[in-house]
């Protein structure tokens, strides 16, 4: 009796522990998320899904550092996230200091870190997994990342033509540019292996996510006042942030919504609440960055 005891008392410990698996299902806490892997899990387990489920194209779009506005202007939690995680993780020789190429390029070398860590969920896990080649447009020092993880291969998308991903690999394309790219890249090095379109930064469309067929797995979109989410297989949310930086779910979508729609209603429950009182940049108007 005594063992069952100590059983009913452990099952609930292990129940509250689930979420830290996969990161949970609502969006990302901001901006602590950055730092402890919510959103890695969310994203690993998102893409893990999405391929299970047959899809080979595949989209993940989120902001690469906390503040993506105020990178080129390198404000305190930027640095911070640039120094005790994208330089730690990669091992940058030198590390992060003022005029460093990751100082002065840390979107490019934070998609390399994010794509180091989904790496092994794109590749099929971390034990027998297949090879994942990395490429991108950005500037990255590629001699300074010691660190790799399960990447195989980093590849410069515009010194690369030719070279193919190993047997059997999958692909993580880095903000590889306009959509009508992403077929013509998976075909040159994919050979019909799974890819992944990491935080493309470019769009041709007014829209949410992509209009060529990739399923949109993981996604994290700022809209005014709020923000959009999804992550696979789950529905896609609209979010309204609060002036004291908390978000609260206002509308959920059983298929992708239309930019417009989903920006009109954040934005209108917005002002009916606060009026001009809840703008992240201004003193006394909810700032909080």
């Amino acid at each position: 009796m005594r063992i069952i005891g100590a059983l009913l008392t452990i099952v609930p410990v292990v129940h509250a522990f689930v979420p830290l698996i996969d990161g949970g299902t609502d969006i990302p806490k901001f901006y602590k998320s950055w730092f402890d892997d919510q959103i890695v899990k969310q994203a690993s387990t998102a893409v893990e899904k999405a391929i299970a489920a047959g899809n080979k194209k595949i989209e993940v779009n989120f902001p690469a550092v906390p503040n993506v506005e105020e990178a080129k202007f390198g404000t305190s939690l930027n640095q911070k996230f640039g120094t005790t995680v994208v330089a730690r993780e990669l091992k940058i020789a030198g590390g992060y200091t003022p005029g460093s190429d990751i100082a002065r390029n840390l979107i490019a070398y934070s998609n390399v870190y994010w794509a180091k860590k989904i790496a092994p969920a794109v590749g099929g896990g971390l034990l027998g997994g297949r090879p994942v080649t990395v490429v991108t447009p950005e500037q990255v020092n590629m001699k300074q990342i010691q660190s790799r993880g399960a990447m195989s291969q980093i590849l410069s998308l515009k010194m690369s033509k030719g070279v193919e991903v190993k047997q059997g690999g999958a692909l993580i394309a880095i903000n590889p540019g306009g959509e009508e790219t992403w077929d013509r890249i998976q075909s040159a090095f994919g050979n019909g292996s799974p890819m992944v379109v990491l935080n493309n930064a470019y769009s041709t469309t007014y829209g949410l996510g992509n209009k060529r067929g990739y399923e949109e797995a993981y996604f994290v979109k700022r809209i005014s006042k709020g923000w959009i989410f999804r992550c696979f297989p789950g529905p896609w949310k609209a979010y309204l942030e609060k002036p004291d930086g908390s978000c609260e779910l206002l509308e959920t979508y059983s298929s992708k919504p239309e930019l417009n729609v989903v920006a009109t209603l954040v934005r209108d429950e917005s002002f009916k609440r606060y009026a001009i009182n809840n703008d992240r940049w201004f003193p006394g108007q909810g700032q909080r960055l």
